[in-house]
């Protein structure tokens, strides 16, 4: 089963375990947790691959989003690292740990820099080493899923969603959000507010 961070935008939470921070390749559940999450699985298979209803998008998502939560729960409760991380990979990690943290700050790609004890062009050859996009990139594709979430989770206005995502100008929030969506978010504002009203 393969979700993309599109569909991660739709959950109500984040899961800290996602960007693995402590870069642990196993996750260790107790028994009853191990059952729960199997059970889980079988259920979002049948559901995807034997149903295929496309209403059953919020039962998937109220599974997906209980299996996330089992994970995220295992994954703290047994911090043992394992393996000492390849430097660079760890300041991946620790980036997307700023990125996540102060999100909604935006801040500047030298600021992270600074924080990381990293020059900025050794931050884009990490950043791109494991991402594949640069570090300004990364940091608006997370911003888009974000507002992606919101729009989903509440009923915030074009402005209100701007100024919780740290835009100081809603135009330019919108400018950006159908540069790297396709779509106009006044458009997507629209459609949920016609689904709701359904």
């Amino acid at each position: 089963i393969l979700f993309d961070e599109n569909t991660l935008a739709l959950l109500q939470q984040q899961f800290p375990f996602l960007v693995n921070p402590l870069n642990s390749q196993t996750i260790i559940f107790d028994d009853t947790s191990r059952q729960r999450v199997k059970k889980g699985f079988e259920i979002l298979n049948q559901i995807l691959s034997i149903d295929k209803n496309p209403t059953d998008t919020e039962i998937v998502l109220a599974y997906l989003n209980a299996l996330l939560v089992e994970l995220n729960t295992a994954y703290f409760k047994n911090k043992e690292r394992t393996n000492v991380l390849n430097n660079n990979l760890s300041k991946f990690i620790e980036f997307k740990i700023v990125v996540e943290t102060h999100l909604t700050e935006q801040p500047s790609i030298n600021a992270i820099a600074e924080k990381l004890a990293l020059s900025t062009n050794s931050l884009y050859r990490i950043v791109k080493e494991y991402s594949g996009i640069s570090p300004k990139d990364f940091l608006t594709n997370r911003l888009m899923i974000e507002a992606k979430r919101k729009i989903n989770y509440s009923n915030l206005s074009i402005k209100e969603l701007a100024y919780e995502l740290g835009f100081n100008d809603p135009d330019y929030f919108s400018r950006l959000f159908k540069k790297c969506t396709g779509k106009n978010v006044s458009t997507v504002l629209e459609n949920r507010q016609d689904l709701s009203r359904e």
